[in-house]
């Protein structure tokens, strides 16, 4: 069995980004923010809900979608208010100083913030100390970019 330590170790080079550029404040696919999932859905849905094209939004680099148009005035409104942490990625790897793309599934709103997570073990083991790994992760944050 292995230990802890070699545990997370293996996760999170299985995740992790390779550092040959810097990588984009925000975590998008082809332009398109957060898998084109609606940032402001996560708080009003309490779930994951696909964005649209039709309803999209400029900010940071990236495009957002939005499943509506008054999710997307929410949005423009207050970016900062609804926009997930770490730049949408992984909140478990950026506590162990990595970058690793998200999954929509793998959320948390805590505190009142978004925190997206590569998949769902990453984020049982972030959930397992969310103010420790957000400290980290702050701590780390946005130098890991490259």
């Amino acid at each position: 069995m292995f230990s802890r330590r070699t545990a997370l170790a293996i996760f999170a080079s299985s995740i992790a980004l390779p550092a040959f550029a810097a990588a984009p404040q925000i975590f998008q696919n082809n332009g398109v923010a957060i898998n084109g999932y609606d940032p402001v859905a996560y708080f009003s849905h309490s779930q994951p809900v696909q964005g649209s094209f039709e309803h999209r939004y400029n900010w940071s680099g990236a495009t957002w979608h939005f499943a509506s148009a008054a999710n997307r005035d929410l949005f423009a409104a207050s970016p900062s208010e609804f926009a997930p942490q770490f730049g949408g990625y992984c909140a478990y790897a950026a506590s162990k100083n990595a970058l690793a793309p998200t999954i929509p599934e793998a959320w948390t709103v805590y505190q009142g913030k978004l925190y997206l997570n590569a998949n769902l073990r990453a984020r049982d083991l972030w959930s397992r100390d969310k103010d420790a790994n957000i400290a980290l992760a702050i701590e780390f944050w946005p130098e890991i970019l490259g």
